[in-house]
């Protein structure tokens, strides 16, 4: 906070000017910070929990059939007796799994169909980006539905459905970022220099959009995870028996109408929580690629 007093006026009380640049920042750092604790506590889970803990998380035992949480069963147990904590921390695995891959995936793609329009840019550039429009204006759910109905239930249909759905977004940015990059004086001057196309794809436009292409990847884990979740809700994901975030919630409905309320909470929690450290840390990232932004929450 800075003082200014005008010797001139008629009051004597000065002018204080504040900038909350300093809060804001700090607001960022926590945020950051906390966001950075919630993934790595979620990565320790789903790689040191399964090894550790010898359960069986599809062990059935009807006589624990919806106890609520307790020590023995922090989370409490489903409709058939199993541990809620441990068929969470297994559903999370294999949500996150599906989100990594999906999102690698799709930014592959994404980032190959973007950079080659605008590369090649004239008629080829036109007619990419007029399917990529024809393929974005079906909604991501309902295509999904199409793809994974193609399949028998499991991991790989629900990624390649996330992966085919989901690179639209990627290809849009990543070819933005290619066209205005053509305008700079170095790409003139290597293309001057005889340089192909090829080589100033590979050499020059591709390395450039990389950073921004991590951020759409980073960014879509979050949405893969939901996709995958809402996929599994409606029964077309994953096996029943398998536990999967959006599995857990599906089969705890019928629960939570009767008034057990911890198989619906925990997994939503599960999913909720990751995904908004994972969407934490984008943002960071994001903040820190656009110096523009960056400057305008820092006034």
């Amino acid at each position: 906070m800075a003082e200014t007093a005008f010797p001139g006026g008629n009051s004597r009380t000065p002018v204080t000017w504040t900038s909350r640049g300093r809060t804001r920042r700090s607001t960022r750092t926590v945020r950051v910070r906390v966001s950075a604790a919630v993934v790595a506590a979620v990565v320790l889970a789903v790689l040191v929990v399964p090894p550790l803990v010898q359960l069986d998380q599809q062990a059935v035992d009807l006589s624990l059939k919806l106890r609520p949480p307790s020590p023995a069963h922090p989370f409490g147990t489903d409709d058939v007796g199993r541990d809620l904590l441990l068929r969470c921390v297994y559903g999370l695995r294999v949500s996150l799994l599906v989100g990594l891959v999906a999102a690698l995936v799709a930014t592959v793609i994404g980032t190959a169909v973007g950079a080659a329009a605008a590369a090649l840019g004239g008629w080829t550039d036109r007619l990419v980006m007029r399917l990529v429009d024809t393929f974005a204006s079906v909604p991501h759910l309902l295509l999904g539905i199409f793809i994974v109905a193609m399949f028998r239930p499991g991991v790989w249909p629900v990624i390649v459905s996330v992966a085919l759905t989901h690179w639209l977004s990627t290809a849009r940015i990543v070819r933005s970022e290619v066209l205005s990059l053509r305008s700079r004086p170095y790409i003139d001057a290597a293309v001057s220099g005889g340089a192909s196309r090829w080589r100033v794809t590979v050499r020059h436009l591709l390395p450039a959009v990389l950073p921004q292409a991590g951020l759409a990847a980073v960014l879509m884990v979050p949405h893969a995870m939901w996709h995958e979740s809402a996929l599994s809700f409606l029964g077309l994901g994953l096996p029943a028996h398998q536990a999967s975030l959006g599995n857990l919630v599906q089969t705890a409905r019928g629960s939570l109408l009767a008034g057990d309320w911890w198989p619906t909470l925990f997994p939503g929690l599960f999913l909720i929580i990751p995904t908004l450290a994972i969407a934490g840390l984008a943002g960071a990232w994001r903040e820190r690629l656009d110096p523009r932004r960056r400057s305008e929450l820092m006034l």
